[in-house]
């Protein structure tokens, strides 16, 4: 037990010594509003939204959600969400960890205190969208999430325990709902997926709230080079959206090469379920470049824009962004960099940054420093 808590301590160490770094890709709020009072918070989430000049009656809103490390206004402007709303006049909702919570601003996906219909982080996220259907007028029936790694777990989290909200949902290297329960096992999920039968994920989700269908549409997004959140993660999504949606057959697959994707379509001929698998990409958001996004750390220029290409899953309208965000991202390390000129370069490759509950994960092997050190506390089967 003492050397699994040294190890531990000295990831946490690590951790906080690199902090000061991964904050400068933070960027200026700008335009976002920060939303007060906006209900009941028991996962004490901050909240910031980004509302369009002229926003119509009747507008979209998607929950953009950030990763380990980010801030609500870095994920704005790196994966392009704002700048979208702009120009296709809809809404975004952008929650943002508090440090009190977690060390590096992960939203807690793997603790049953926040990923539980009711009860903390999700919650609080639940809250802040219906305040903004009662004060913004937003479309209740066109209320969208989607998030980025941690983020993207607790999306997952989201569509599960709130499906009524949601129309839709894209998850970019996110996890599936269920996958763990605490920290060890959140772990192991990342590193294995912990695999289930499609049946048993599917229960999962219907344990989770007493909703019943239909169930939101999903989009999965997954980088196959991405040794953070391994892609089998993308797969066990996949099966646990197909069961939920009952899809029958084999999928529809298109693209090769650099960009895979698989579709799932309904009785009534509807996609309700795609994977998309993106060949060489790391962990991050695939970006392309259109002008939807800017390249910096975990927003990879991947060839694809996923940002435009979630949007028109949802049906949001894809209109090119006449200004984007204020702030800056930095390049992306360990990836070509397309600039507004079109020159290229090539930045040399950053440590992954992904943490769980003040732990970070990067140029150390968590699943072989971590799973030993809970093995030989007799926590973890080896």
């Amino acid at each position: 037990m003492n050397q699994m808590r040294s190890r531990l301590s000295d990831l946490v160490r690590q951790s906080q010594a690199r902090m000061s770094a991964a904050a400068g890709a933070a960027t200026d709020e700008g335009d976002l509003v920060e939303l007060a009072g906006f209900g009941s918070d028991p996962g004490s989430v901050r909240m910031l939204a980004y509302l369009p000049e002229g926003l119509p009656h009747g507008a979209p809103l998607v929950v953009a959600l950030h990763g380990c490390t980010q801030t609500a206004a870095g994920y704005a402007t790196g994966s392009g969400w704002t700048a979208l709303a702009e120009a296709g006049g809809f809404a975004v909702l952008l929650p943002e960890q508090r440090q009190a919570n977690n060390a590096n601003r992960c939203f807690n996906w793997f603790e049953p205190g926040d990923s539980t219909r009711g009860q903390g982080e999700v919650a609080s996220i639940h809250s802040a969208i219906q305040h903004m259907v009662a004060t913004r007028g937003i479309d209740p029936k066109r209320v969208f999430v989607t998030g980025l790694s941690a983020g993207g777990a607790m999306a997952a989290n989201l569509l599960a325990t709130y499906p009524e909200d949601f129309a839709a949902g894209a998850i970019i290297a996110g996890l599936p709902y269920g996958a763990a329960s605490s920290m060890p096992e959140a772990f192991e999920a990342m590193a294995s997926g912990r695999p289930r039968s499609a049946a048993d994920w599917a229960a999962l989700v219907r344990a989770a709230s007493p909703h019943r269908g239909p169930w939101p549409r999903v989009s999965i997004w997954q980088g196959d080079a991405d040794t953070t959140v391994r892609p089998v993660n993308g797969e066990q999504l996949a099966r646990q959206w197909a069961a939920l949606h009952g899809t029958t057959g084999a999928p529809v697959e298109s693209g090769s090469g650099a960009h895979r994707a698989q579709a799932w379509r309904d009785a009534k001929g509807q996609v309700v379920l795609e994977h998309h698998i993106i060949a060489g990409m790391a962990h991050g958001v695939p970006l392309d470049t259109s002008g939807i996004g800017q390249a910096g750390p975990y927003f990879l220029q991947a060839g694809i824009g996923s940002t435009a290409a979630i949007a028109e899953f949802f049906g949001l309208p894809v209109e090119q962004p006449v200004r984007q965000p204020q702030g800056q991202a930095r390049p992306a390390k360990g990836h070509t960099v397309i600039d507004q000129e079109g020159n290229r370069a090539e930045e040399p490759k950053a440590e992954e940054d992904f943490t769980l509950g003040g732990i970070k994960l990067g140029s150390i092997d968590p699943s072989g420093v971590i799973r030993k050190a809970l093995t030989t506390a007799g926590l973890m089967k080896g």
